[in-house]
């Protein structure tokens, strides 16, 4: 079978990778950049808080004319006709110490906050572009699998066409080419469900719609980024360490602590009022050349300060306001609070899930593998069996009569059906495990921590880290998450560099060595390509932490 099945000559192939996708996915996608922009509208309140120390400064002119009566300080009327002019600049503040003090505290936990959740969308956007990626790897392989199913159920109906003439009722003919057509059908099926899929990691990613993605890698690649025999009661603490969301939490607790202490002293600190009153109205101008006259008539131009400075304390609605105000920042930081708490739940709860998906769908890959092999080998016997005969008693029989071969091709079709399912739902639950730990670079299969590296010696040359299962043929280059993208993305934050080793083949699985990665082998075990030994099939350790790797013969 052809595992990368070919597209109609109508469509618009794009090429594309897994590294390609996860490194858009930090910069294409819409939630990304609108959090970018939310992160410097943060950092821009929190500049301006700040500087709330600083005085604003006026800077220009003023003119003032009058004409006719003005009553002055002893209350007589008197007409008089005068104007002035003034250049010059004048400082002027208003503020509370208060807000001073506090109001930038606060503003720097918002921007923290928004920082968090511009990292909770790009971790949430690498999902979502992994998952439709896995998506269209899954398309592909039911087609590949629709596709070599089909070419079987041509060869039964031809075959049974044959039969029907003497050894087979003619209704054995008719129950094949109803099956050639469940084939077809199944072929146009999952040729749709490439498209769809690859409609949606483009709207993920931000890509031409009409294009249909083709992946780099085969669609039987399972992908580990998590080793699967880790301990749950090991991930969960990493998890509440690194999720952003729950850094994005805590720094909103502290916003709304500092709000509190800040309603709190403030009926307590004075509020400190600087005014230019050199001209009306106030606030405006107060050094300067200063001149005026009568009847339009400008001069003696001099200097002129005018500043009023004033400490005022205030008490809104006699205190009941103040004291209503450190209400309601009480509330908001005990909601805060609990909302933290909440999330410290949610993500326990997502990686205990994300944990049991990765496990599930392991057990899943190791059964789905050998019965895809037993199928196809039920499929090929059954196939070449058909027109075999053998004599009973007088009578002539066939070996495989032609329902067998039809329930052999079903068969057939639905453990590949059943395996690249597999292999997507293991591809899947890892990067779901992987965003509901936060990506953490120190638990990503195979890390090596410095103290370890440092006491372990490396390989020589030619001499492997680790002794991999014999192999009846090398197995093709993969490509891998670390390949740099054939494009020119936008550089997203920093971010732990993704490491993607396949799940060794090789029962038992053996708890690698602190400095060595873990084997990394490929699936080849497709119809029509050539099967592996049986020790191949992935296998993840449930119970035991210490086990003998299986040594292969001759080594």
């Amino acid at each position: 079978m052809n595992a990368l099945p070919p597209l109609e000559p109508a469509d618009r192939p794009l090429p594309i990778n897994l590294a390609t996708a996860l490194r858009l996915s930090n910069a294409r996608p819409l939630d990304v950049q609108i959090a970018g922009q939310q992160v410097a509208l943060a950092a821009a309140v929190y500049d301006r808080a700040r500087v709330l120390w600083l005085p604003n400064v006026s800077l220009g002119t003023d003119y003032f004319a009058h004409t006719g009566p003005q009553q002055n300080f002893a209350g007589e009327l008197m007409k008089s006709n005068r104007n002035t002019f003034m250049a010059g600049f004048g400082p002027n503040v208003v503020f509370s110490f208060s807000d001073a003090v506090y109001a930038p505290l606060a503003a720097r936990q918002e921007l923290r906050l928004r920082q968090a959740q511009q990292q909770s969308a790009a971790n949430d956007s690498t999902l979502a572009a992994a998952e439709a990626y896995f998506g269209i790897q899954q398309a592909r392989g039911d087609l590949a699998g629709a596709l070599a199913a089909e070419a079987r159920a041509e060869e039964l109906a031809r075959k049974t066409t044959e039969l029907a003439k003497g050894l087979a009722p003619p209704a054995e003919e008719h129950r094949a080419r109803a099956e050639l057509g469940r084939r077809k059908l199944a072929v146009a099926a999952a040729r749709e469900r490439w498209r769809t899929a690859s409609a949606e990691l483009a709207r993920v990613l931000r890509l031409d719609a009409a294009a249909v993605l083709e992946p780099a890698e085969p669609a039987f690649l399972p992908v580990t980024v998590i080793d699967p025999t880790v301990a749950v009661d090991d991930l969960i603490p990493l998890a509440l360490s690194t999720r952003p969301e729950l850094a994005g939490n805590q720094a909103l607790v502290q916003a709304t602590l500092a709000r509190l202490k800040q309603e709190k002293i403030r009926p307590l600190v004075p509020s400190l009022a600087v005014r230019s009153v050199s001209t009306n109205p106030s606030g405006s101008l107060g050094y300067g050349t200063f001149g005026g006259g009568r009847s339009g008539d400008l001069k003696n131009f001099d200097g002129r300060f005018d500043i009023d400075v004033q400490l005022l304390w205030e008490f809104s609605a006699l205190g009941l306001g103040n004291r209503a105000r450190v209400h309601e920042r009480r509330a908001e930081h005990e909601l805060a609070t609990l909302e933290l708490f909440r999330t410290q739940d949610r993500i326990a709860a997502e990686v205990a899930t994300a944990f049991a998906q990765v496990r599930a769908a392991a057990l899943r890959l190791n059964a789905a593998e050998p019965a895809l092999r037993e199928a196809i080998e039920l499929v090929q016997k059954s196939t070449e069996g058909l027109g075999q005969t053998r004599r009973v008693g007088d009578a002539l029989t066939l070996v495989v009569r032609p329902q067998e071969a039809v329930a052999a091709v079903q068969a057939f079709a639905q453990a590949n059906t059943d395996f690249f399912a597999a292999v997507a739902d293991y591809n899947r639950a890892q990067f779901r495990l992987y965003r509901a730990l936060g990506h953490p670079a120190q638990c990503l299969a195979g890390a090596v921590t410095p103290a370890a590296a440092a006491t372990t010696e490396p390989p020589g040359e030619g001499q492997s880290r680790m002794n991999a299962p014999a192999q009846p043929e090398p197995l093709p280059v993969v490509p891998s998450v670390r390949a740099e993208p054939p494009v020119s993305v936008i550089a997203p934050p920093a971010a732990p560099e993704l490491k993607v080793p396949l799940p060794d083949v090789a029962p038992p699985l053996p708890s690698p060595k602190p400095a060595l990665p873990l084997p990394v082998q490929e699936w080849v075990s497709v119809p029509g390509a050539p099967l592996p030994p049986e020790n191949r099939s992935p296998v993840v350790i449930e119970e035991a932490r210490e086990v003998v790797p299986k040594v292969p013969d001759g080594k």
